[in-house]
């Protein structure tokens, strides 16, 4: 069962700072792209990059991302010396059962997957982020720079660099410093999230990381700094194309919006597919006095309206003389005759009522503010929400 380099995944993020949208699943099953689920990009890059053996962390309401990985298949992952699988945490005898504490900790807690390939690498990869990458180059230089930790790196807008971990590197691109989340960043070198490591070392700092009682556990604010001190090789792996992290409302509306760009990340190029697991629907259905301008619409759904500069995913209705500008409708979503939607993010399988008007658009050099309604809420007819409101479902009286 030996392999050389596995893949392990972190899917348990409950994704807070999304709000109602991940009220009931976790971020990495969010709907993205009218066609896909966020944690479709990592795991159709693993299989595109000859990485068959993928473990998926969960803990945040796994239930609908089990569901939907289920075997691997969609991702051509479901190989008889491989495959994908799901790692919740869990209780041994005469141990108390605990939630993941940090992302070192839940490989920590899985070590005894990862030495079951018996793997010489292992590469750690987060399920919130948008890209296409070949794990397998990011691997070759690891290899031939002889590096005990490889991370991906990637330039960022000075003013967003406090979000990232931030690192200096040396003439020979071997990382000097590193500093997760600096207030005043020295660097736009921004860590992606993305690593390598020699399973080995790894493993060392993991176990004895899990003994200091101070620690969070986390590969940037512990482990990394830690080889760091020790003198470890750690490379930065430059990566230039298209990679964002959909971690808030703006991001996700905004990466969305790029999707209509084929010219920021392709979607159609045959040779690294994005992969799915997609709903058996009917082709979708334009109505005679529908008008479409610029955007995305996926199987099922069925248009009279007028729809421009948006992304539909599977299912979605839009009424007569309804009109949805610069929006992400998620499946299922059903829109009134009537209604007015502008720069919005409707979650899964709602429903607004006919001329309900959500959003607006920004007033000349205005911030644009994102609407939100979470999955499953209803918005009464004739309804007007304010631009930058968040609607969460009614829970149901028992």
């Amino acid at each position: 069962m030996k392999k050389e380099c596995i893949a392990m995944l972190l899917a348990g993020g409950q994704g807070s700072r999304l709000y109602a949208l991940t009220s009931r699943a976790a971020k990495p099953i969010m709907p993205f792209g009218g066609k896909y689920r966020i944690i479709d990009f990592p795991l159709s890059n693993c299989a595109n990059s000859g990485i068959d053996v993928v473990g998926v962390l969960t803990q945040y309401q796994p239930l609908q991302l089990n569901s939907y990985i289920g075997s691997g298949q969609p991702w051509d992952l479901d190989v008889q010396r491989g495959g994908v699988y799901i790692l919740p945490p869990y209780q041994i005898a005469g141990a108390k059962g605990e939630w993941f504490s940090g992302t070192a900790n839940a490989i920590y807690q899985n070590m005894g997957f990862v030495d079951m390939w018996e793997p010489e690498y292992v590469l750690i990869l987060s399920g919130d982020h948008i890209y296409k990458m070949d794990y397998s180059d990011m691997l070759e230089q690891h290899k031939s720079h002889d590096a005990d930790c490889s991370i991906a790196v990637i330039q960022v807008p000075l003013e967003d660099a406090s979000r990232f971990g931030i690192m200096g590197t040396d003439e020979n691109g071997f990382i000097c410093k590193f500093t997760e989340k600096p207030k005043t960043p020295e660097s736009d070198l921004a860590s992606m999230g993305i690593y390598i490591f020699k399973w080995k070392k790894l493993k060392k700092y993991l176990i004895e990381d899990e003994k200091d009682l101070l620690s969070e556990k986390d590969f940037g604010k512990n482990i990394i700094p830690a080889m760091l001190k020790n003198g470890e090789k750690l490379w930065a792996y430059a990566f230039e194309g298209y990679w964002r992290d959909v971690g808030t409302i703006d991001s996700l509306w905004e990466s969305n919006i790029d999707m209509l760009s084929p010219s920021l990340i392709d979607l159609y190029d045959r040779t690294w597919p994005i992969r799915s697991r997609s709903p058996i629907k009917p082709p979708h259905y334009i109505g005679e006095k529908s008008e479409i301008h610029h955007s995305i619409i996926t199987e099922g759904c069925d248009i009279r309206g007028k729809i421009s500069n948006s992304i539909l995913s599977n299912g979605v209705t839009v009424g007569e003389d309804a009109i949805v500008n610069y929006s992400i409708l998620m499946p299922g979503c059903k829109i009134g005759n009537g209604a007015h939607i502008e720069y919005s993010i409707i979650g899964e399988n709602v429903k607004i009522g006919e001329k309900a008007i959500i959003g607006t658009p920004p007033n000349g050099q205005s911030e644009i503010k994102i609407t939100t309604c979470g999955p499953d809420s209803i918005i009464e007819a004739n309804s007007h929400i304010e631009a930058g409101t968040i609607i969460y479902a009614k829970k149901e009286n028992k």
